[in-house]
């Protein structure tokens, strides 16, 4: 009888070698920060009853001035970096990975993997305007609300990617990034969205003068000035505060109004009524 020969069944796994590089990124388009507000945040953990008739007419629905402060990603002194701002690392991580949805050969999960953007909050350099404009809510009516946020005109940030080099290439990883840049973007009204094309960015050298030009003006000092006085972006945007900040001073000023409790044909309060009067 003929003997079976023996299979080694060693698996040999080779080492992986990681490579971290970094970019230097230039905005392309205005980025628009969205951070949830921790108003927000403790809204969700502990919801504030409805308000009646009468606090609705005395209370404003939107803090503009409130809502830019609050809509910023911020380090705090404690933090000693050179910028007030930074964008998580994980919006540009993300943007590299939806970027490989449209490249030929290249899965999303697989970039996701293989790909990570260090340091958790990217330093973001810019000087921030107010932006106030109008969206629509996504309800079914699609009703109009206004929405405030701060942008940045011009900006630019350093970006360190690390990657494994044994399985992807360098100048494969500088391609996504860039390709990132312009099909996808970072922050709020991005132009993977469809409609904006907010937070469009490209790859560019330490030297650019533009580049140098953006972290020379927009450092922490400016930044934490045009924070405590913002500047608006555009027209709309001025015209709106100027209505608001007036409509405000209005209705500080005027008297406050008596609520009077509607009563039924027998002069009888009812019970929602009362509890409102009370």
């Amino acid at each position: 009888m003929m003997k079976k020969t023996e299979t080694s069944s060693e698996v040999t796994i080779q080492e992986i070698s990681m490579t971290a590089l970094t970019f230097f990124i230039l905005g392309v388009t205005p980025l628009v920060p969205h951070a949830v507000s921790a108003k927000a945040k403790g809204m969700l953990l502990f919801p504030s009853p409805r308000k009646n008739t009468a606090e609705k007419a005395t209370t404003m629905k939107h803090e503009p001035y409130e809502e830019f402060v609050d809509a910023f990603y911020r380090f705090t002194d404690a933090d000693k970096s050179k910028t007030r701002l930074y964008v998580p690392a994980s919006a540009f991580h993300s943007a590299m990975q939806d970027a490989a949805i449209d490249m030929v050969g290249v899965k999303k999960a697989q970039i996701g993997r293989l790909t990570k953007v260090l340091g958790g909050k990217i330093p973001v350099w810019g000087v921030p305007e107010i932006w106030t404009t109008v969206v629509r809510s996504s309800d079914m009516n699609r009703t109009p609300d206004v929405r405030t946020l701060p942008i940045l005109p011009r900006w630019a940030c350093r970006v360190q990617v690390e990657f494994v080099d044994s399985l992807i290439k360098q100048q494969s990883v500088m391609n996504l990034l860039g390709a990132s840049g312009k099909i996808i973007g970072v922050g709020d009204g991005r132009v993977q969205k469809g409609k904006l094309d907010m937070g469009q960015f490209r790859v560019v050298s330490e030297n650019d003068p533009d580049l140098v030009s953006v972290m020379k003006t927009g450092g922490i000092a400016a930044q934490d000035k045009a924070i405590s006085d913002p500047r608006p972006y555009d027209l709309e945007t001025e015209k709106l505060l100027e209505w608001f900040d007036a409509e405000r001073g209005r209705r500080a000023a005027a008297p406050a109004k008596k609520y009077s409790p509607k009563r039924g044909g027998n002069g009888s309060v009812s019970r929602h009524d009362e509890t409102q009067a009370t």
